[in-house]
């Protein structure tokens, strides 16, 4: 079963590859991050196939309300155009300008199921995980242990890419301004009444679900990047309902940073300099709020992205 899946898996990454439609890779990248989840969970990650869920409902809506103004600037510029070429001649130079790139995804397709290893995996690491990372780290989610605790580096690196990638997304703007101060924004797709009610009943219980990942992420499936994520929806949802734009960006991404000292000095002072293992019994308070300081900085960092593209490059 996880075979059939895994091809689908790269059918999709090929199409999101090779398609040059901005709406189709977005369907593309959900079916692709959809077999992504499901082969997490069968792998026995529920963990990471909720994180993965969770980013990919988050940028398909961000993507989408991106897509808005860049719609409405190619329905304006082609309203007056004709076609200048026949379409015999179009297809033509399509199908030679596709053929070598789908020639060469067959390729590696071929290859993927040629060399899908036979063999039974070598789990010598995975069981070193499951029967120790109780007495080591703590808490009752192995996943959980793993990531801010065997591989607490990794998660390190990733607070900080997301860091990364929020300051590049903040200064590589056209906008040299830091918040917004007034409002240009002309949304052209507006809710209706049954997605108000929709969003307004949805607000309180996806704040609730996320605090309820992050503060027991460590005896149960969840965690501060999940938690983090649905914290973020929350604010964005308040923006769909409201159309709020007085985000104070600039404040937000201080506390990011700061959020993301506290993780750096808090994995030093428990898991580097070994606060951890003369004092075991803090192992639960250790995880929760590790949890909590990655939630705060996902959330941050979501908001910061998707307040810089739809409040400021829409407009």
């Amino acid at each position: 079963m996880i075979y059939v899946f895994l091809s689908i898996w790269v059918i999709s990454a090929i199409l999101c590859i090779h398609d040059r439609h901005p709406i189709r890779i977005v369907i593309y990248l959900g079916i692709f991050s959809t077999i992504s989840a499901v082969c997490f969970f069968i792998l026995g990650a529920p963990d990471v196939a909720m994180a993965e869920i969770a980013v990919s409902s988050f940028a398909t809506i961000f993507l989408i309300i991106s897509f808005e103004k860049y719609f409405s600037i190619v329905s304006e510029s082609h309203s007056g155009s004709t076609s200048g070429s026949p379409r015999m001649e179009k297809a033509i130079k399509r199908v030679k300008k596709l053929a070598l790139p789908v020639c060469f995804s067959i390729l590696l397709f071929a290859l993927f199921i040629y060399f899908i290893p036979d063999a039974a995996a070598n789990t010598y690491l995975r069981n070193l995980y499951i029967t120790g990372f109780y007495t080591a780290v703590g808490g009752e989610n192995a996943v959980t242990a793993i990531y801010l605790g065997y591989r607490m580096y990794d998660t390190l690196f990733e607070a900080l890419m997301l860091l990364v990638s929020v300051v590049a997304a903040t200064h590589m703007s056209c906008y040299t301004e830091a918040d917004i101060t007034e409002v240009h924004v002309d949304d052209t797709v507006k809710p209706g009444l049954v997605d108000m009610y929709t969003i307004r009943l949805i607000c309180p219980a996806m704040l609730l679900f996320g605090m309820y990942l992050v503060l027991n992420g460590h005896i149960s499936p969840g965690g501060g990047f999940q938690g983090g994520i649905a914290i973020a929806s929350f604010f964005i949802c308040k923006h769909l309902i409201h159309n709020m734009y007085d985000m104070h960006l600039s404040k937000v991404l201080i506390f990011e940073k700061m959020v993301f000292t506290a993780i750096a000095l808090l994995a030093a002072v428990c898991i580097f300099m070994g606060l951890y293992i003369h004092f075991p019994e803090i192992s639960n308070a250790y995880l929760i709020s590790m949890n909590l300081l990655i939630a705060l900085k996902v959330a941050c960092g979501f908001l910061v992205i998707f307040y810089r593209f739809v409040a400021f490059e829409r407009r």
